[in-house]
């Protein structure tokens, strides 16, 4: 053999080798699925799912979205995560019933392309977290009538241009899309595709990739073909950090671990030493607090919970006769209904965790309070005050003053009537170091 056609064929198989696992993952499509509201959670499971396909050369990414909406800040992280990804994002909204609302239609006008399953629908991306009870966006309103409140006037106009600039970014309807954030419009996938609000409409995930495949897509000052009919499709789902930050994000969640918190430092704190207490607060009030820096919190709610907490557990040394209970019991109920101000849909407090949450530190608080009681009823059994009544033995002749044993201790005692050695004697009275005795015939 020729060897310079040897040498070449050995460059070749050398070539092809090196470049065998980037072809593999150019014919992979990775699938990242969220489904509930957009919080810290999903926006962490979608930014370091896009990460591990840019690092391992995907062809494409399709995020399969079923969401009614979310925070602001979660939604934003995503989109600038989609805008600067070096691979395609393809939002689907799916399966059939499935809806892009609020925060899942500014993700699905980032994306390099927009595709809903039939029977879905997207819109109504008036923002709403931000905006106080009695100041939200009327959806009868006129798309030039400007909400009254200045706030919220600042808000709808910052959404508006955010949404449009994205619109005009992918060549998509950015009219229509200033309609779904000033008026919350909303369109099924059928009047999407027509208006130019979407790319695709496709029954299922395979039906979506035989559409896809053969179109040109856009990436800064490149443009790919994508070829997706024989495409490794591989699922990605949440590890154990998306999911830990999935449930501690959720608003019940959240309330709970951080009563437990507050709860067990104040054990604690009635309790020094005790430890466990303490180190399971702390862990479990930083956790809540963790989840509630990234909802809309009220804190005129946060701070009547507090008061409620402290009313309640104050009844327990207080003689209110249940006016302290029953007034942070009222206290701690409006705290929790005000605590999370915001229509968002997934972030509010319902009553079927707030009512059972009261009722339990309120029987808490009153059996606390009902102990102390019983405690002060009691009659004392150590110190200085359970000697008044004890009983001893004198342990000499007693004219007026002299030594007898009372709690097998020995005590200067005083007599008004002389005392044998040996009587029987109960004290009546004591003056620091000295007991005041008289003559006890036992009962």
């Amino acid at each position: 053999m020729n060897p310079l056609h040897a040498l070449s064929r050995f460059a070749l198989w050398t070539c092809c080798l090196i470049l065998l696992p980037f072809s593999a993952n150019a014919t992979t499509v990775r699938v990242l699925t969220v489904q509930g509201a957009i919080g810290p959670a999903s926006a962490d499971y979608l930014v370091r799912g896009l990460d591990k396909a840019i690092a391992d050369r995907a062809q494409l990414v399709v995020i399969e979205l079923d969401t009614p909406g979310g925070l602001d800040t979660s939604m934003r992280d995503i989109i600038k995560a989609i805008l600067a990804s070096p691979v395609p994002v393809a939002t689907y909204v799916s399966p059939q019933g499935a809806r892009a609302a609020s925060a899942g239609t500014y993700i699905l006008y980032a994306s390099h392309i927009a595709a809903m399953a039939p029977a879905t629908n997207l819109g109504a991306a008036t923002p709403v977290e931000l905006a106080p009870a009695g100041d939200k966006p009327d959806a009868a309103r006129p798309a030039d009538a400007p909400p009254g409140d200045a706030k919220m006037r600042k808000v709808v106009h910052d959404a508006a241009a955010y949404i449009r600039s994205l619109a005009e970014l992918r060549g998509r309807n950015a009219e229509w899309a200033e309609r779904a954030v000033r008026e919350a419009v909303s369109l099924p996938a059928s009047e999407a595709l027509k208006l130019k609000v979407i790319d695709v409409v496709a029954t299922d995930l395979d039906d979506l990739l035989r559409q896809l495949n053969g179109r040109s897509v856009k990436l800064g000052d490149r443009t790919i073909t994508l070829d997706t009919v024989h495409a490794k499709v591989e699922r990605v789902m949440p590890d154990w950090r998306s999911r830990l930050l999935a449930v501690i994000g959720d608003p019940g969640i959240a309330y709970i671990l951080m009563l437990l918190g507050i709860y067990g430092l104040i054990y604690e704190f009635a309790n020094p030493g005790m430890l466990f207490p303490g180190v399971v607060g702390g862990i479990c009030l930083l956790l809540g607090l963790f989840a509630m820096q990234v909802m809309p919190i009220s804190y005129a709610g946060l701070a009547l919970m507090l008061l409620g907490i402290v009313l309640m557990i104050s009844e327990a040394f207080v003689p209110s006769f249940g006016a302290l209970g029953l007034g942070g019991i009222a206290a701690f109920v409006i705290g929790s209904v005000m605590l999370i101000d915001t229509d968002l849909p997934g972030y509010g407090l319902p009553w079927m965790l707030i009512v059972p949450v009261a009722v339990a530190s309120a029987l808490f608080s009153f059996f606390v309070a009902s102990m102390a009681l019983r405690a002060r009823r009691r009659p004392v059994v150590t110190g200085a005050e359970e000697l008044v009544g004890a009983t001893g033995v004198t342990l000499e002749d007693i004219e007026h003053e002299g030594w007898a044993r009372v709690h097998s201790e020995h005590w200067r005692v005083r007599s008004k009537t002389p005392l044998p050695r040996g009587s029987a004697i109960r004290v009546r009275a004591r003056h620091d170091l000295i007991l005041d005795v008289e003559p006890w015939q036992g009962e």
